[in-house]
């Protein structure tokens, strides 16, 4: 006889293995396991052409679901509702769309030989917010993940407006590089809070904290690695 833990626990991963993006998802690991023979038996590519489309792109869309979640959050009475609409549910299969579109920027670190940038807070944090955003769309289009939505879209416009740029204009990148670190944090900490209280008054689920928890560790050690005092500039890496 399992215990109430390992039946949910197993409940979770059925539920996970039955979504739409869950082929995705493995395949996505199975090529970051890979990630190293790509570089053994072929040149780095030069894709600075297509990472200016990918990234502009990218960040028009996540404006798109930002103007889409701050709509439904103007117009609910609370940041916790359960209340969804046609106009939030198609809000939320862009954000499903743009997070499955988002993988590319593992499959161009791969291409272009930065396996480097391929960290498990990188490889984590994408395979996650696959799986979040599918589960969103198709079991949860409320109000109350709006935030997190919003939050999300709000910090990717800026990153891959932040990249764009970068790849158009390789010699003079934006110099707001470590702002976008510290919005990440932010967005997760404000996240964090409003978890914590629809868990303890609007039974909310407990991994909602759990990962925001994980996403202000995770981001945190990334930024005191990248931007401290002691860390040289060749130490800085690529966020997320």
């Amino acid at each position: 006889m399992t215990s109430p833990t390992t039946e949910y626990i197993l409940n979770v991963a059925r539920y996970v293995s039955r979504l739409d993006s869950f082929p995705i998802f493995c395949g996505y690991v199975l090529m970051v396991l890979l990630a190293g023979q790509w570089k053994k038996f072929f040149k780095p590519l030069n894709l600075r052409p297509v990472l200016v489309i990918y990234n502009l792109t990218a960040s028009a869309i996540s404006f798109y679901t930002l103007y889409g979640s701050a709509v439904a959050l103007i117009n609910s009475e609370s940041t916790f509702s359960r209340q969804t609409s046609e106009q939030l549910q198609f809000t939320y299969k862009v954000y499903w769309f743009a997070k499955t579109l988002e993988l590319l920027d593992t499959v161009f670190m791969v291409l272009r030989h930065k396996q480097r940038q391929i960290s498990f807070l990188h490889v984590y944090h994408h395979s996650s917010m696959l799986l979040l955003s599918d589960m969103t769309y198709h079991s949860y289009p409320y109000v109350a993940i709006s935030l997190y939505l919003g939050l999300n879209s709000a910090v990717h416009v800026l990153l891959y407006l932040y990249y764009g740029l970068s790849a158009l204009h390789p010699e003079n990148p934006p110099q707001w590089k470590e702002f976008l670190t510290q919005f990440q944090i932010t967005q997760f900490v404000i996240d964090l809070v409003h978890a914590t209280i629809g868990y303890m008054f609007y039974n909310y689920c407990i991994y909602g904290v759990f990962y925001c928890i994980a996403m202000i560790i995770l981001f945190s050690n990334f930024y005191i690695k990248a931007y401290s005092k002691q860390s040289s500039p060749s130490n800085k890496r690529k966020g997320i």
